[in-house]
């Protein structure tokens, strides 16, 4: 397919190593993922940048599990886990230079797993010198995974491992896409003009879980995630998929995503010429400061 990852000499994982990180993933969720779900005690949830930021025991517990986990497969793999960067964020510098690299979420969408909503999943994503090469994106309710390396069209393996294989949708003019945009993560002065842009759209909405926003585009029921927050744990594992899947991957100013990066927009959508439509009405975040009203 013309929009997927420049293809290495081998996969970044064998199929016995595949099969091994869907069962550690899943060994973690069983374990400390949803026992805890709905049974949380007030003081097993914290908040970290903000109120609406919280980070639960089962966050860094299953973090915990499933790095010992990728580590005793590769010693030498950089791990970027979610919660270990929250208080080491200089791990971050070595993305750049890492010949292999994993980026865990151990729970995405910690709000809506802390209220109790069943939209929460967990995200694996292998990088090498920031580019993404491997993503998986586990939903620990239904048990089910979909994933996609750089040699391998995107698909989801269901309980019992029955696969299906997974395709972006046709997308289409502005006016009939849907899709996911969070508003709140977007810079304070540039939200009423991109509020003033959502009516332009079928219909635009927000999961508080861009795991499922992902799992969504690449399965074809939305057409374009547009994301401010570029965290390599939120992104490079939905990257690799969406673009495996058939979609179009890539910074709003045209560039490629890598996980190095800290700063810009990144658009996914369901090939290149919905890409280009909805780059077209969010142009505007290019410049360097919000229209005058």
């Amino acid at each position: 397919m013309s929009d997927s990852l420049p293809m290495p000499v081998t996969a970044p994982l064998s199929r016995a190593q595949r099969t091994q990180l869907m069962n550690l993933v899943r060994r973690a969720a069983k374990a400390e993922i949803m026992p805890r779900f709905r049974q949380l005690g007030a003081h097993e949830i914290d908040t970290k940048s903000d109120a609406q930021d919280l980070v639960t025991a089962a966050d860094r517990e299953a973090e915990a599990m499933i790095t010992r986990g990728i580590l005793s497969m590769f010693p030498n793999a950089l791990i970027i886990g979610e919660e270990h960067v929250s208080s080491h964020p200089d791990v971050l510098d070595k993305i750049a230079e890492a010949e292999l690299a994993f980026t865990i979420d151990p729970v995405d969408g910690t709000w809506n797993y802390a209220r109790g909503l069943t939209t929460f999943g967990v995200m694996v994503g292998i990088l090498r010198f920031g580019t993404p090469v491997f993503g998986l994106l586990y939903d620990p309710v239904m048990n089910d995974f979909i994933m996609a390396d750089t040699q391998s069209a995107a698909e989801m393996v269901m309980p019992r491992r029955a696969r299906q294989a997974l395709s972006t949708s046709r997308g289409g003019a502005v006016e009939t896409l849907t899709g996911h945009l969070s508003l709140s993560v977007f810079p304070k002065d540039r939200q009423p003009e991109i509020a003033a842009t959502l009516p332009r759209f079928q219909r635009v909405s927000m999961l508080r879980c861009i795991c499922h926003e992902y799992r969504l585009l690449a399965q074809g029921h939305v057409d374009f995630v547009l994301a401010a927050r570029i965290t390599p744990w939120d992104h490079s594992p939905g990257a690799v998929i969406v673009k495996q899947a058939g979609g179009h991957v890539a910074m709003l100013d045209g560039s490629d995503f890598n996980a190095a990066r800290r700063e810009g927009y990144l658009l996914c959508a369901a090939n290149k010429a919905t890409w280009e439509a909805v780059r077209d009405v969010y142009g505007f975040l290019q410049t360097a400061e919000p229209a005058e009203s």
